[in-house]
């Protein structure tokens, strides 16, 4: 029987994904462990296994192309096989074909185990928030029985076999039952809360799932008039019909909470945006893909007539080109998670000058060892690390009611990809030598840069280094990598002149901006901080006691 093989979430942030290339091709043999495709995350591309086997009868997302999670990405059966039901319904595969099965048992047991679902009232089952999901487990609720529920508020933070995740409401009501308490598991689809109007009793719909009956919903007036709406409204204003129905019900529009976010921070109205979701839902693509009408444009034209001949005698000077580059996941995730730090973490800059001479005669004397390599920027995250263990206020975490204070110290080192940019982690910082940061940094940009670094290599870090001093800038800020608490600048070692014992001497100098996040660090505190920083790394030999 053919298995149906979803886009699969391998990141925790991952909302879509691009095939970068098929190792497979349409008539393969697949074994379970075989690689199928090279799948780009917003964080890496990864290699994608097989967890079943038989013959690749299906691709359902070319090379190049994206897609969200959990869509149609591959069926995989026996050679042959007529994979043509589950075509037809592509959008929604896994729901046609577990609809189909029990359709004949349904209907000879309607009267006897279908429970209608009372008016207003939404059942929520648990999600599949992995490909490879079986069951799920509540970590705790952030909702409690009789509690207000808003479209897009958290419900509850549930551990999959990947991560542990948070699962945000697509319905508004109040939350009438909670069907698994924190700590405990069930299967997905299983029941896992009921969200309907204040004081509707659902007795009946509980009893009926731990009775695995049917429950089906009872069409109500509201609905029957929607299901007519195009067929009245098209005969008058056939545009509005379609658009209304596809985005509203009852002047209620439709839309993921991501896609609200967006549309808001584009200022998009959404009642001008078409859905192409589920019963017209707004999602993410379709605020993405959206252009404004061009209304305005045959004013501007009839009101500048004599703009005209301007613009034609300067298109004879040089032709006028633009070209559409498509974002990869990496650029879109950096744009995602530094514009949320920007305009969310209160950033205050604090720089201090360093002198390097010493640094440079103790590189100079470390690196004459046989096979040890030791690099400047090396000395700057030994040099934070230390400083971290002396100031743990800078050490930390701003969360809504808590700030996290860290006791381990993990440094993450920005590298510079051809997509970007991604952040390396040095775990146990302060507990390395030099040598050993040095090794640790080398091996993670390698994989970086190779676009092969593990998810886990990428996650947890406590403070960052980002360093353009080999590009010759001599002094810039950083944004700082959430949720960190504050990142480090290091510009250029420059050589200049400065006041040594009362003579002006040609010295060595590095700057280096300290960008603090203002909840948790102080100036007073960041300021302590650097001129901890600058006294370990003026004095390199204070790094290796």
């Amino acid at each position: 029987m053919a298995t149906i093989v979803n886009m699969p979430r391998l990141s925790d942030t991952m909302e879509e994904g691009v095939v970068a290339s098929w190792l497979k091709k349409v008539g393969d043999k697949i074994e379970e462990g075989d690689i199928l495709a090279e799948i780009e995350t917003d964080k890496a591309t990864m290699e994608f296994e097989s967890f079943h086997e038989g013959t690749l009868l299906h691709i359902g997302v070319q090379e190049g192309d994206s897609a969200p999670v959990d869509t149609l990405l591959a069926i995989i059966g026996e050679e042959g096989e007529d994979i043509s039901t589950l075509l037809n319904g592509n959008s929604t595969p896994k729901v046609e074909e577990a609809k189909e099965a029990p359709k004949k048992e349904e209907t000879a047991s309607t009267n006897n185990n279908s429970t209608a679902i009372p008016e207003g009232v939404q059942v929520v089952t648990m999600p599949r928030l992995s490909d490879t999901m079986v069951e799920g487990t509540v970590a705790s609720w952030l909702k409690s029985v009789g509690d207000k529920v808003e479209e897009g508020d958290i419900l509850a933070e549930i551990e999959t076999d990947k991560a542990t995740m948070e699962f945000e409401s697509f319905y508004e009501g109040t939350l009438l039952y909670i069907g698994i308490e924190e700590g405990n598991s069930a299967p997905v689809d299983s029941l896992l809360a009921i969200i309907g109007n204040e004081g509707t009793d659902v007795s009946t719909v509980i009893e009926a799932h731990k009775n695995g009956g049917v429950v089906t919903t009872t069409p109500s007036t509201e609905d029957k008039k929607e299901e007519s709406k195009p067929v009245s409204e098209t005969t008058s204003n056939a545009p509005k019909a379609v658009e209304n129905t596809n985005t509203s019900t009852g002047g209620r529009i439709f839309a993921s909470p991501l896609a609200k976010k967006i549309a808001k921070d584009k200022g998009i109205n959404l009642a001008d945006v078409k859905g192409s979701g589920e019963n017209g839902r707004i999602v993410k693509k379709d605020v993405e893909n959206y252009t404004p009408s061009a209304a305005p444009q045959p004013v501007v034209t009839s009101s500048t007539p004599s703009a005209a001949p301007q613009v034609t005698s300067f298109a004879i000077a040089g032709e006028e080109k633009t070209e559409d580059v498509k974002n990869s996941q990496m650029r879109k995730a950096i744009a995602r998670s530094l514009g949320n730090s920007k305009f969310s973490a209160p950033h205050f800059y604090l720089n201090i000058e360093v002198d390097m001479d010493n640094a440079i005669a103790s590189r100079k004397t470390i690196n004459a060892i046989p096979d040890v390599k030791v690099s400047f920027n090396d000395m700057v995250v030994k040099a934070c690390a230390m400083a971290l263990r002396k100031h743990p206020q800078v050490n930390t975490s701003w969360e809504e009611n808590v700030t996290k204070y860290h006791s381990h110290i993990h440094v993450g080192v920005a590298v510079a990809v051809d997509e970007g940019l991604v952040v390396p982690v040095v775990k146990h910082t302060d507990a390395l030598t030099l040598t050993q940061i040095g090794a640790s940094v080398k091996d993670l940009a390698g994989k970086a840069r190779s676009k092969k670094i593990k998810p886990n290599e990428m996650q947890g870090s406590t403070f960052t280094v980002s360093n353009l001093g080999m590009f010759g800038i001599e002094s810039f800020t950083s944004i700082i990598n959430q949720p960190n608490s504050a990142i480090l600048s290091v510009g250029a070692i420059v050589q200049k002149p400065v006041v040594k014992d009362g003579q002006i001497v040609v010295g060595n100098t590095m700057m280096l901006t300290l960008a603090c996040d203002h909840r948790t660090v102080d100036g007073a505190v960041g300021a302590q901080f650097l001129q901890t920083l600058k006294t370990f790394i003026e004095n390199p030999v204070t790094m290796l006691v």
